[in-house]
């Protein structure tokens, strides 16, 4: 079993920075990547980046290209979601995943086994 414990969120106006983090513990063999969705209120969760904890990636969606980054710690207990210049339609809870999805599913929810609480992120205009 891994466990995640995502933190950081908060409220921010537009424009602004956060970096959310998420720990890992428990057994992380056999997990190969680890990544961040998001859920905005009345919509579906949808994929935010992903990295590769051997060392590929990373891996953005379109929506947060040029804005976030995603980074890892050399022990691969942790896992840093790096956001800048936000927007109101970043506001979200932010969730931390990790398992092992193949790279053509690496955006996939389904193929994530082990899930943070989430963080909410709100941005304001």
């Amino acid at each position: 079993q891994v466990q995640l414990v995502d933190a950081g969120g908060g409220l921010v106006r537009s424009g602004a920075s956060l970096r959310l983090s998420c720990a890992a513990s428990g057994r992380t063999f056999g997990t190969y990547f680890m990544a961040w969705f998001r859920q905005a209120p009345g919509k579906e969760r949808e994929f935010v980046a992903a990295i590769r904890l051997s060392g590929g990636g990373p891996y953005l969606a379109d929506s947060v290209k040029g804005r976030f980054s995603i980074s890892r710690d050399k022990a691969n207990r942790a896992v840093y979601l790096h956001m800048d210049n936000l927007k109101p339609e970043d506001t979200a809870v932010y969730y931390c995943a990790a398992g092992s999805p193949i790279m053509s599913t690496i955006a996939t929810e389904k193929d994530y086994d082990y899930w943070g609480q989430g963080t909410q992120v709100t941005v304001s205009s």
